[in-house]
């Protein structure tokens, strides 16, 4: 298995008014692409190419993902559904580096599903009002759900997710935080389901809920 990754999370300073597109500007005018391009599992060899950047911000995670697939899928509509059976990226965070952590996962069309707890049985929902609210989400595919379409496609998401969203870390302070993090694309559903990540997961069958495979995030 390769090794653990580290990511070094850049703080970004604007005056600007902070807003979807503003975020999506300044990401990729001041930070790096990072690739999601591990196959982790022999049964499923489907690589889509999905890439991210990430930077925070007044105690904000900004995220923004490219993704290239042979096909897209967005069924789920309902806020903490099953949107990894859709085309979906995710950003699983452990803020505390304790093994207790939050599963954001966005369907290709911004739906979210967001829960926290220290493994895959057991997670508590975050409200889905606090959800809406707070996390804001924009997808070059828009936000209306459809069935699969095939073919090559392209997409972008952009996400801005506050630390106030992470409601059992509520006071936690981004800056100078040395947390754990891993980031996937997957899609169960999909013509051909597929399991990717950043850092390396080493389970025998496809499990991104394994906090102990999360790569160390610094946020500077």
């Amino acid at each position: 298995m390769e090794k653990s990754k580290t990511l070094h999370v850049q703080e970004i300073k604007t005056d600007k008014e902070i807003d979807l597109a503003v975020v999506s500007e300044l990401l990729e005018e001041r930070t790096e692409l990072h690739s999601i391009d591990l196959l982790n599992w022999s049964e499923f060899q489907y690589l889509p190419e999905v890439q991210f950047r990430i930077a925070h911000h007044d105690n904000q995670i900004w995220l923004k993902y490219y993704v290239n697939e042979k096909s897209i899928l967005a069924e789920v509509t309902e806020t903490n559904g099953g949107v990894s059976n859709d085309s979906c990226v995710e950003f699983f965070f452990d803020p505390q580096a304790n093994g207790n952590y939050y599963n954001f996962e966005f369907n290709c069309v911004g739906v979210t599903h967001l829960a926290y707890g220290p493994g895959r049985a057991g997670r508590t929902f975050v409200d889905p009002g606090i959800i809406e609210k707070e996390i804001k989400v924009n997808s070059t595919l828009g936000n209306r759900p459809f069935i699969e379409k095939s073919g090559n496609h392209t997409w972008e998401m952009t996400i801005i997710i506050p630390a106030t969203s992470l409601v059992r870390d509520k006071h936690i302070r981004l800056k100078g935080l040395s947390a754990k993090a891993n980031f996937y694309k997957c899609g169960n559903k999909t013509a051909e389901a597929h399991y990717i990540s950043w850092n390396p997961v080493g389970t025998d069958s496809p499990d991104f809920h394994r906090p102990e495979f999360f790569g160390q995030v610094i946020f500077e």
